[in-house]
């Protein structure tokens, strides 16, 4: 299963995007009742992945500090769609930013992902 971002760009300081995900042939709540946890990392050149939004195994949706307040996790009327609407944007949000899904070991890794998207890729600057 593939999944495929878009939403990506480059917006100003104080700007907003928002980044969706889709998953041909994947119901995302059916994926949820089924125990995967779904969501967002980014990454940036040299830096490791960061999980900055999911949804956990029970479907209990979390954030990561450094976007807490200014992003906001859901999933579409359709189900087959995971947003990320991201507010009040800083240059530290620029990264490329990857859909996933899979696992749920008590914590949202990269390394327990199955699935992954290519990547958008998000820039915040003057």
């Amino acid at each position: 299963v593939q999944l495929v971002e878009s939403g990506g760009g480059s917006v100003r300081p104080g700007g907003s995007l928002r980044l969706s995900c889709t998953a041909p042939g994947l119901i995302f709540r059916r994926s949820l009742s089924q125990g995967y946890a779904l969501g967002w990392f980014r990454q940036t050149p040299g830096q490791q992945r960061e999980g900055i939004a999911w949804f956990d195994d029970d479907g209990r949706i979390s954030y990561a500090l450094s976007v807490k307040g200014r992003i906001t996790l859901s999933i579409d009327d359709t189900k087959t769609t995971l947003l990320l609407q991201m507010n009040n944007l800083n240059s530290e949000d620029t990264a490329m930013y990857y859909c996933a899904a899979g696992g749920y070991g008590g914590a949202w890794s990269d390394v327990d992902m199955e699935y992954w998207g290519k990547g958008a890729q998000v820039t915040v600057s003057e």
